[in-house]
């Protein structure tokens, strides 16, 4: 029999999608996917040649829990150097990937009740893991009108005496917006007097093209000093299945209860990802991640215009990470549906907003050539086309 609290578990909408696009690909149909949350680059060579050298130098060992103190070092010199903000390696843990640090954030701080405020639309990963530790999930409703972002005057209204933890995404997966530095200055005002967490998930930090990312952690003192920083290196160096995240925090004893439970659970993560991580962090892979943001400013524009050129259809241009959250509420008021008729009869897989909590819209990723962007889209137009006569 199995419990309550996996039963609350859904199954990820976009690794679904995902994982039937490949089975219909693999059966030979010419399917165009724009659903996979990845780069499509390769890891850079150097570091490759480090995780290679790892291997070599045979170390394949137990490491520490929270993970060498060569890598915490690292972490903690490109978050001064990045970010402006001041850890010791013993407030820096590394996890599995960052789905990994939430749900050991998550399950050391939110008992049953607690509220957990998430901005929609949101990773789908989010309410499922506050679901799965008994949590309340409040959502914060927002638009394409207002650049998929949380005011202070929203975030007020939907505190309450149980509220534990705030999740925010900057730059954001689907919507890729980005939080401006004034913005979390003013929502850090709100906070102030409250003991809620903020969780900023920051995984999409590199890849950002109009503006300038701003930690949470930096706007202030008081924000420092609730904030977790989530972070790792998926989706800057394309390392995606390499599994690495970290977590940093001023407070060392949430950091101690979440090695606590990962000392139970995964323990240390990979090694050889360990020292292959200490060179996406280091410098040593800048060149490749300017590479890859520039291409990703050539797809997102094409895209972009191409999207918004289709009668029926509208997108706000994402000012980072390499997603497109399209409206689609004037031809159709079910997403999931779309998605569905769109990948059997013009074989493009999107994933439905309704699995990020935002009905009327779909996200595609842009993280693929310029031409499979083309041919997608021009197979989206049609679609709409049909579907509007």
């Amino acid at each position: 029999m199995l419990t309550d609290r996996v039963n609350t578990l859904s199954e990820s909408i976009t690794i679904a999608i995902t994982t039937l696009a490949q089975e219909l690909k693999a059966e030979g149909k010419d399917i165009l996917s724009f659903s996979a949350g990845e780069p499509d680059f390769d890891t850079p060579q150097v570091i490759k040649d480090a995780a290679i050298a790892a291997i070599n130098e045979g170390f394949t060992k137990y490491t520490a829990v929270d993970g060498i103190v060569e890598l915490r070092v690292a972490i903690a010199a490109k978050l001064k150097k990045d970010n402006g903000l001041t850890y010791a390696p013993n407030q820096i843990i590394t996890n599995n990937g960052a789905k990994h640090s939430l749900f050991n954030l998550i399950s050391a701080t939110i008992q049953k009740g607690a509220e957990v405020i998430i901005p929609s639309p949101y990773w789908v990963t989010y309410p499922e893991l506050v679901n799965y530790c008994g949590g309340k999930v409040v959502e914060i409703e927002t638009t394409d009108e207002t650049s998929f972002k949380i005011t202070p005057e929203q975030l007020k209204a939907a505190i309450t005496p149980k509220s534990r933890m705030l999740i925010l995404t900057s730059p954001s997966n689907p919507t890729g917006s980005i939080y401006t530095r004034d913005e979390l200055v003013e929502l850090g005002k709100v906070l102030e007097g409250t003991d809620i967490i903020v969780a900023s998930d920051e995984m999409y930090e590199k890849l950002t093209y109009d503006g300038t990312f701003t930690s949470c952690a930096a706007v202030s003192e008081d924000m420092y000093k609730r904030t977790v920083t989530i972070n790792g290196l998926s989706k800057s160096v394309a390392m995606t299945g390499w599994r690495f995240g970290y977590m940093a925090a001023a407070d060392t004893e949430l950091i101690k209860a979440t090695k606590k439970l990962q000392s139970q659970s995964t323990s240390n993560i990979n090694t050889i990802t360990q020292k292959a991580a200490i060179a996406g962090l280091d410098g040593s892979a800048d060149a490749d991640i300017e590479m890859m943001r520039k291409a990703f400013i050539e797809r997102r524009d094409e895209a972009v215009k191409l999207v918004n050129a289709i009668d029926g259809l509208s997108v706000v241009k994402p000012d980072g990470a390499f997603y497109l959250f399209v409206n689609i509420k004037e031809v159709s008021s079910d997403s999931l549906d779309f998605a569905k008729e769109l990948l059997d009869k013009k074989l493009v897989a999107v994933v439905p907003g309704v699995a990020f909590g935002s009905e009327g819209y779909f996200r595609m990723s842009f993280a693929t050539d310029i031409e499979t962007i083309r041919t997608g889209i021009a197979r989206i137009a049609e679609f709409v086309a049909e579907l509007k006569n």
